[in-house]
């Protein structure tokens, strides 16, 4: 199986000599000094995973378990999340603490994201319905103030346009968010939910169709379908349980500053290294 290796600057020799000790290499591939995949002959369970991940991680070392045919020279789109992957927040939460509802509101935000409640649309609803009366304004401030891009995003979405693919931002967040973030960013296509708002005030409702994990997952499936693009051509990027289901179908999964649920599931988590450094696989 291939494993591949990643980190911010440069992956330690030590870090390899070990690894070489425990597991017979049988062909490696350097990409950069902070890219670096070999193919080992044993293949790993989840608990090996899990114990190497962990490893790693002393080295500050990230690590993406491809699958078996997966092939970043046919990758044509990337879909992203937006808060906390694409982005440095949980664009609600933000909302929610500038009107002092901070605490009602993350607690089921937290709760969503690992998994805890199952039914996303209703946390969404019931999290919206505690900011009803907010100004707008306080959604301008928070994307001025409050939100910035997680590392490496411009970087990344920047440099995978160049090479022709189609970028996705898909969010159980807000449009008023996404849509400037896909503006800034130059991306291709954004969908997520719309706060209604009345005489410049939220009402606390959520309207048309919510954008929860099986939508997400329908969106990404729908935008491939659009291109021509085969599912294995697809990397998906989430950070939490809703990301799952668009995650299961893509031909590369990765966990970014990932819920404990999602590191487990996705092909790759990157608790180290920034969202580009997926172009130091591309050469």
């Amino acid at each position: 199986m291939k494993i591949i290796f990643l980190h911010q600057h440069q992956i330690p020799k030590s870090f390899l000599s070990e690894f070489a000790d425990r597991h017979p290499i049988l062909e490696s591939r350097e990409y950069s000094q902070k890219a670096v995949e070999i193919t080992i002959s044993k293949h790993l369970s989840i608990e090996d995973k899990e114990h190497l991940r962990n490893h790693a991680a002393l080295h500050a070392c990230d690590i993406i378990f491809p699958k078996p045919h997966f092939d970043f020279k046919e990758v044509k789109m990337i879909a992203f999340d937006m808060d906390s992957t694409l982005i440095n927040i949980e664009c609600i939460d933000e909302i929610a603490r500038a009107v002092g509802k901070m605490e009602q509101v993350s607690a089921i935000t937290e709760a969503a994201m690992r998994g805890e409640i199952k039914e996303f649309a209703t946390s969404l609803r019931d999290r919206v319905a505690l900011l009803a009366g907010t100004p707008e304004g306080v959604l301008e401030d928070v994307y001025q103030q409050r939100l910035r891009l997680n590392p490496g995003a411009a970087e990344l979405v920047g440099g995978v346009k160049q090479i022709g693919w189609h970028t996705v931002l898909v969010s159980g967040g807000f449009t008023y968010f996404a849509n400037r973030l896909k503006t800034q960013l130059g991306m291709d296509f954004a969908q997520s939910n719309t706060l209604e708002i009345e005489k410049g005030f939220l009402t606390g409702n959520v309207v048309g169709h919510i954008v929860d994990g099986q939508a997400k997952a329908q969106i990404v499936a729908n935008q491939a379908l659009e291109q021509g693009i085969r599912p294995d051509q697809v990397i998906v990027m989430g950070d939490g349980s809703n990301d799952l289901a668009m995650m299961a179908n893509a031909g590369l999964s990765i966990g970014f500053r990932a819920k404990p649920i999602v590191k487990e599931k996705a092909d790759g988590a990157f608790d180290h290294v920034g969202l580009d450094a997926i172009l130091d696989l591309l050469h």
